[in-house]
């Protein structure tokens, strides 16, 4: 993969996902509040997973509901070894299985919207009708003395089937 300042994605792919048991800090959220919310939201989880003795079976994620408009309905969250007892805003939430349309993101997250056009326009091309549910795993945790192009993302969207 080339890393140059604009990113690039793997090939997209068909996967088969179980559906997973997640700790999640649900919103809804206009763009411009989507970096502090997602902030917030880690601070919060990792408060309440680590008081809870929970296990994190995954790197962070977001999962988007719905189209994108004004406003994003999403939650962010960890997979987790067994359900987290609701507290302080973190619930109980999970990541859908069944078939995933996939490819991973490399660089920094400007270039993730090209990204999950591409995904879509594959979609589109395979005859894979897009599900309601998209989300996004943090492959890289991002850190800020970090080259953003060292950033992955693994993109997941839902099919309808």
């Amino acid at each position: 993969m080339g890393s140059d300042s604009v990113g690039g994605t793997s090939e997209p792919e068909l996967a088969h996902l179980d559906p997973v048991a997640t700790a999640v800090v649900r919103g809804v959220v206009s763009t411009a509040g989507l970096r502090d919310f997602f902030d917030a939201s880690f601070s919060t989880l990792a408060r309440t997973i680590g008081a809870q003795g929970i296990t994190v079976l995954s790197p962070a994620f977001g999962l988007y509901h719905g189209s994108p408009g004004e406003t994003l309905d999403l939650e962010v969250g960890f997979v987790t070894d067994r359900a987290v007892q609701p507290e302080d805003g973190v619930v109980v939430g999970s990541l859908p299985g069944g078939r995933i349309a996939r490819l991973t993101h490399f660089g920094s997250f400007d270039g993730l919207g090209s990204s999950w056009e591409r995904l879509h326009s594959w979609m589109r091309a395979q005859d894979l009708p897009a599900g309601e549910d998209r989300w996004e795993t943090y492959v890289t945790q991002p850190s800020p003395d970090m080259d953003p192009r060292d950033l992955r993302t693994e993109l997941n969207w839902a099919v309808a089937d």
